[in-house]
C-alpha cells in the first residue's frame, strides 16, 4: 500500500515596497496600505528589511516605505535588496513606485513650506531634482508606478484601494456598540441611534435581571409594533451608507445602539441589526458595554 502525504502549503509573505520622491504620497500610500490590514513601517533602513521577513514571525502583509532619508539608503543597495528577496521563497513582494513632475513637487514644498531632504541648504528646486535622477533606476524597476501629479491625497488613496484590495474580501471594519445613556455616549462613534422609544423589559419582573441576549427579553422587545419596521428602516440605511463609507476610503465604522440602562432594547437591537447586515455580507464586530461592566 503506497501513503500520500498531504502537506499543507504555506501562505507566503506579501510584501509591498513603497518608494519615490519625497513629496509624491509615499506616507499617503503606507497609511492606505495600512488601512488595508498590511502592517506597515516606513522609512525602514535598507539593512533591516529582511529581519521582519522571519517567517515564523512576519504579518502576512507588509507594506515597507523606502526613502532616500533613509540611514543607509543608495540606489544600489536598493537594488542588491530587490535581487536578493527574489531569491526568497516565502516571499512575494512588489515595488510600489509613486511618481510626480518636478513642477508639481516643487509647487508642493512651496506650499507646505518643508525643507526637501537633499536640499542641504540648497533650494527646493535643487533638492527635487537630485533627488529625481538618483530615484530613476529605482523607478524603472518597479512593479507597479502610480502617477500622482494630478492626485489629491483623497484620489491616491482610492488608487491604492483599487490596487491592493481584493474584491471578494470586505475589510470595511463595522462595529456594534450597546450602550447606557445614563453612562454617557461611548466614545468614537461615529452614529448612534435611540432605543429609548421601545418597550422596556425592565417593567417585567420575570425579565429585569436578564438581558437582551436572553430569547425571552429579545422576544419582548420584538413584540413592540414598532420594532420591525425600526430595524428595517435603521438595515436600509446601513446597507446604503457603508458603500459609500468604503469607497470613501474608511476603514472602520462603528454604530452605537442606546436605551436607558444598556443591557435590554439596545442589547436586542444591536444582536438584531448586526445580524442582519452580516446575512447582507459584511463583517460585523458586537460590543455591548454594560453587560461588559456587569462582568456577566
Amino acid at each position: 500500500m503506497v501513503k500520500l502525504a498531504l502537506f499543507k502549503e504555506k501562505k507566503k509573505i506579501r510584501l509591498i515596497l513603497v518608494s519615490g520622491p519625497a513629496g509624491a504620497g509615499r506616507t499617503t500610500a503606507i497609511r492606505s496600505l495600512e488601512d488595508l490590514e498590511f502592517e506597515a513601517i516606513d522609512n525602514l533602513p535598507l539593512d533591516l528589511v529582511k529581519s521582519v521577513l522571519t517567517p515564523k514571525k512576519a504579518s502576512a502583509k507588509i507594506a515597507i516605505g523606502l526613502d532616500t532619508r533613509g540611514r543607509d539608503f543608495s540606489v544600489v543597495g536598493l537594488l542588491g535588496l530587490l535581487k536578493s528577496l527574489s531569491s526568497l521563497e516565502h516571499v512575494d513582494f512588489e515595488l510600489l513606485y509613486l511618481s510626480c513632475t518636478m513642477e508639481v513637487l516643487l509647487r508642493r514644498y512651496s506650499e507646505t513650506r518643508r525643507r526637501h531632504p537633499l536640499a542641504d541648504g540648497k533650494s527646493p528646486h535643487e533638492g527635487i531634482e537630485q533627488e529625481l535622477i538618483l530615484l530613476e533606476p529605482i523607478r524603472h524597476k518597479a512593479d507597479i508606478l502610480i502617477e500622482t501629479s494630478e492626485f489629491t491625497p483623497h484620489d491616491l488613496k482610492a488608487s491604492i484601494r483599487k490596487l491592493f484590495l481584493h474584491n471578494e474580501l470586505n475589510l470595511l471594519s463595522i462595529s456594534l456598540k450597546s450602550f447606557s445613556y445614563k453612562r454617557g455616549l461611548p466614545r468614537g462613534t461615529d452614529m448612534t441611534l435611540d432605543c429609548r422609544f421601545l418597550k422596556n423589559p425592565h417593567w417585567q419582573e420575570e425579565l429585569r435581571d436578564k438581558t437582551g441576549l436572553d430569547p425571552d427579553v429579545s422576544k419582548f422587545v420584538a413584540s413592540d409594533p414598532k420594532f420591525s419596521e425600526f430595524i428595517e428602516r435603521v438595515t436600509k440605511l446601513l446597507l446604503f451608507l457603508l458603500p459609500s463609507f468604503k469607497e470613501e476610503g474608511k476603514s472602520s465604522v462603528e454604530i452605537g445602539f442606546g436605551c436607558t440602562g444598556g443591557v435590554h432594547r439596545s442589547v436586542a437591537v444591536t444582536e438584531t441589526v448586526a445580524k442582519e447586515l452580516a446575512d447582507s455580507g459584511w463583517n460585523v464586530s458586537i460590543k455591548h458595554r454594560e453587560i461588559e461592566r456587569l462582568d456577566l
